[in-house]
């Protein structure tokens, strides 16, 4: 499967944004779909994912602000940020695997991978 993440962009903090991560080549159904995203100088992180039957998990800093979605006609996994904080400035990667939802949070198991969007928020 490949992925395109698209989306990002230059917003000031409170507003809303959201990611897509459009697959081609498989079906996002068959996969976990992960928002992993890394700020300068840090390490990449989880933020949310959807998993093929329908869960979704978030990091505790995404949680109540951001709502990862599926919509299985466009095969596109969604992103919606709000209430966004500069914080939350990273380039936002999607990722896809099969393996067992309790190992979603981990990138290493994420087989394929779209190219990252920034998102920058200004205060």
């Amino acid at each position: 499967v490949q992925l395109q993440a698209s989306g990002g962009g230059l917003v000031q903090a409170g507003v809303s944004l959201t990611l897509s991560c459009a697959a081609s080549g498989g079906s996002v159904r068959r996969y976990t779909i992960g928002w992993f995203r890394q700020a300068p100088g840090t390490e990449r992180e989880f933020v949310a994912a959807f998993g093929w039957s329908g869960n979704t998990k978030y990091t505790d800093s995404a949680k109540g602000r951001f709502t990862i979605s599926r919509d299985n006609a466009k095969n596109t996994v969604y992103l919606q940020m709000n209430s966004l904080k500069p914080e939350d400035t990273a380039v936002y990667y999607c990722a896809a695997t099969t393996v067992v939802w309790g190992r979603a949070t981990e990138e290493n198991y994420y087989n394929y991978w779209g190219q990252g969007t920034q998102v920058t928020v200004s205060s």
